[in-house]
């Protein structure tokens, strides 16, 4: 398999990122859902967000990584069976889950700095707070982090139907281009 995207599929490096992607934005939503009803007393209740949000931001720093790979290997043209309207739809839809992504990790750093204090990453570096003491700055972007991933997460959902849509009723190459195969 060729690491760069090619006109007919997805690269090594778009794959990885892609599922991987996929992986951690659903583990870390089961993970925030289990966490936050955790109790005061749970040897978990400060484990378990300090995992949250060293795997938050190195979210950030591949999805960061994935736009910037997209200049760099740019992906392969839509299909010629796509009609106008898919091709917009499939436009649109990417574009939403990546701006409900990155929407979804500003959020949670914003609740995560409200106190002034940086984000420490596995123990291994801290990242500063640069915006913080805003009024209710923890609770509004609380709300907004949570109805954020359950949007995130219904909609990769939706693009998990549409794929499956693709391949089983369209009978086209969509799925498998994603998973490395020719089209």
């Amino acid at each position: 398999m060729q690491v760069r995207n090619s006109s007919s599929r997805y690269g090594a490096v778009s794959i990885l990122m892609h599922w991987g992607v996929a992986l951690t934005v659903f583990s870390l939503f089961g993970l925030g859902l289990w966490m936050v009803g955790l109790d005061y007393y749970d040897p978990w209740r400060k484990a378990g967000p300090d995992l949250h949000k060293s795997i938050g931001l190195m979210l950030l720093a591949v999805m960061l990584l994935r736009v910037l790979w997209r200049f760099v290997s740019p992906p392969p043209p839509a299909l010629a069976s796509y009609g106008p309207l898919t091709r917009l739809g499939a436009k649109l839809g990417h574009l939403a889950l990546y701006l409900g992504l990155f929407a979804v990790m500003i959020a949670g750093y914003l609740i995560s700095t409200a106190d002034g204090v940086g984000i420490p990453v596995f123990g291994l570096f801290e990242v500063p707070a640069l915006v913080s003491n805003l009024p209710d700055q923890a609770d509004l972007a609380g709300v907004i982090h949570l109805w954020l991933a359950w949007g995130v997460v219904v909609f990769a959902g939706l693009h998990a139907l549409a794929a499956l849509k693709h391949h089983f009723i369209d009978r086209d190459a969509t799925l498998m281009r994603m998973l490395g195969r020719k089209a």
